[in-house]
């Protein structure tokens, strides 16, 4: 009996198909091994502006993205300082009140003291620093762990707050001074497409010189397509931004000053030695202990990098408010900037996440906050969205870190 003939082989299959099984597979591997990155919180932020512009058509209008811009730096600020600490797989739950207590000793200085603009500026700044140094010594070096000792400040600092700013409780600030000008003060249309340029040549260079030292070293580096596709995708963002912006009142120094947090920060994270032993503590704090890292200066340092962002939140919020008040830094202010943080990708576990997190975190709350604003709901509404958007993003945190341990990379 002769053997049955063999199935006919499937048709080869050309390098079109091949591409997009290697891409649409790398996309799967990712996904299965928890590496999702931020495009969960990108689609997110996009369905909510669909959502709230077609319940109201004013919500993507010029003048309200601009609105939400400066709503968002203050806040957004203090979020940044946040991620440090949750990189560590830590948390620093003073920031509210620190920033309180740095709006009042801003205006203490500058209103009861005299003292120039920019000097009462950087005596806060410091003030911050010192105040995070205290917190993370009392956690480094006596072992008491975060949570309280940052609890303990949160409300330390607010009776200090209240003591600087008795009798009257609240004190003014002059609507000319250079403090109000940080969030009162656009750039021209020009300078702003200037500043957007220099923003994409800079981050080509950057893509280039880190293109050489990869290949100098002998590592692998991405394809000039790829590389591409970010410059592109950078210019995009920029120019709608600048554009959008520029239609009503131009780019405004307050977002500057935020953004230029998040790049800045995120640089030392990821190109500097002190930026990588951040990852290392939160990662295994014992091993960056076997490895040489010096666990108590990363503590300390990055408790006091956090304090002293949420003192420059403070001294944004007291200059868009024109004033320095009990309420400053009260409210929901801390765990706006916590859940920003989560929201925007970085890990509760410590050792995974980036500054842009606190970014698109905090564009995520304050899109809510301006659609429900537009809508004339009650804040409770908000709050109940704001809980439910939070949850998902730690739920989201949870099932990535299950998966990265299901593949073995954490």
């Amino acid at each position: 009996m002769s053997a049955a003939p063999a199935p006919p082989a499937p048709p080869a299959a050309g390098p079109l198909a091949e591409e997009s099984r290697s891409v649409f597979g790398g996309i799967g591997r990712r996904i299965r091994h928890g590496e999702l990155g931020a495009w969960p919180v990108i689609i997110g932020l996009i369905v909510i502006w669909v959502v709230f512009q077609s319940l109201n058509d004013r919500f993507l209008t010029p003048q309200n993205l601009s609105n939400l811009t400066l709503q968002i730096a203050a806040t957004g600020t203090i979020s940044v300082g946040i991620v440090l600490v949750l990189l560590l797989g830590e948390i620093d739950l003073s920031v509210g009140s620190v920033a309180g207590v740095a709006a009042a000793t801003l205006a203490v200085l500058t209103v009861r003291n005299g003292w120039g603009d920019v000097a009462a500026i950087v005596a806060v700044l410091v003030f911050g620093a010192l105040i995070g140094t205290l917190h993370g010594t009392i956690f480094a070096k006596i072992g008491v762990p975060a949570f309280v000792v940052t609890l303990a400040g949160n409300i330390g600092w607010l009776g200090l707050q209240l003591y600087l700013l008795s009798p009257q409780g609240t004190i003014n600030l002059s609507y000319t001074g250079f403090i109000a000008k940080l969030t009162h003060t656009n750039l021209s249309d020009i300078a702003g497409w200037v500043v957007g340029i220099l923003v994409i040549v800079l981050y080509a260079l950057a893509l280039i010189v880190d293109q050489r030292r990869r290949l100098a070293n002998g590592l692998p580096v991405r394809s000039m397509r790829d590389s591409l596709i970010r410059v592109i995708g950078l210019a995009l963002i920029v120019a709608v931004s600048v554009a959008v912006l520029n239609a009503w009142q131009g780019v405004p120094v307050a977002l500057l000053i935020f953004v230029g947090l998040v790049v800045v920060v995120d640089l030392v994270l990821r190109r500097t030695r002190y930026g990588r032993s951040i990852y290392a503590v939160g990662g295994n704090a014992e091993a960056a202990r076997r490895a040489g890292i010096n666990v108590a200066f990363i503590r300390i340092s990055v408790f006091a990098l956090c304090s002293m962002l949420a003192a420059l939140g403070g001294v944004l919020t007291a200059s868009r408010g024109y004033s320095a008040g009990q309420s400053t830094g009260a409210g929901d202010v801390l765990l706006v900037a916590i859940a920003a943080a989560v929201i925007g990708g970085v890990s509760l576990f410590g050792g995974r996440g980036s500054t842009y997190g606190a970014l698109l975190g905090s564009l995520v709350l304050g899109s809510i906050t301006s659609g429900m604003f537009l809508l004339q709901l009650e804040s409770s509404v908000r709050y109940m969205i704001t809980a439910v958007v939070l949850l998902a993003a730690v739920i989201l945190d949870s099932l990535s870190r299950r998966g990265r341990q299901a593949s073995g990379r954490e």
